[in-house]
């Protein structure tokens, strides 16, 4: 397997089911693979970060501190489980009124890449969408699209420019891709 100075990871539709604005940890699940296809990318040494827009914070809709819960969940996780995640990156800008912040904005990566260290070009982006996809290509790293989520209607969405490295059913597939 390739090792990439940090996979980064969308977090609903990719790493759990998105039924929308997810604003309780009740509502919160992970894809019964995902925990098992991350393990198994981080056996040769992948270290992550979860790069996830929350404009359900923007609108209202998620309460900050109920967002944090998830993520604390999320981390511990991740610790239990022997996973290596760098950190949560989130946007909470509505669509109409983002930053660059906000995917496809890079500011995110931006930020991961000055806290860590890391050589952006030598990194994955893992998503279902396509500003998942354009995130990655604009910084030029190596970029999988998940067909979980939003996947089967981003792939009709996909052009030359934006076509990622990677096209695969979800994460455990992707787990399986990168490690032949």
């Amino acid at each position: 397997m390739k090792k990439y100075d940090c996979i980064f990871l969308d977090r609903d539709g990719t790493l759990n089911s998105d039924p929308g604005y997810i604003s309780s940890i009740e509502d919160f699940s992970f894809f019964g693979f995902t925990i098992l296809a991350l393990q198994k990318m981080a056996l040769d040494g992948n270290i992550f970060c979860i790069i996830t827009n929350q404009s359900g914070v923007g609108r209202g809709l998620i309460k900050k501190n109920k967002l944090e819960v998830i993520h604390s969940f999320i981390k511990a996780e991740f610790k239990r489980n022997k996973i290596p995640l760098l950190d949560i990156y989130v946007c909470f800008d509505h669509p109409n009124n983002s930053s660059d912040r906000r995917k496809p904005g890079i500011s995110m990566f931006n930020e991961a890449k000055k806290d860590h260290g890391l050589n952006l070009s030598n990194c994955l982006m893992i998503g279902d969408s396509i500003i998942d996809i354009k995130s990655g290509k604009k910084i030029g790293m190596d970029t999988m699209l998940v067909l979980t989520g939003n996947g089967k209607t981003t792939r009709r969405l996909l052009t030359k420019e934006n076509f990622p490295k990677y096209v695969v059913n979800d994460l455990k597939e992707g787990a399986e891709v990168l490690c032949l």
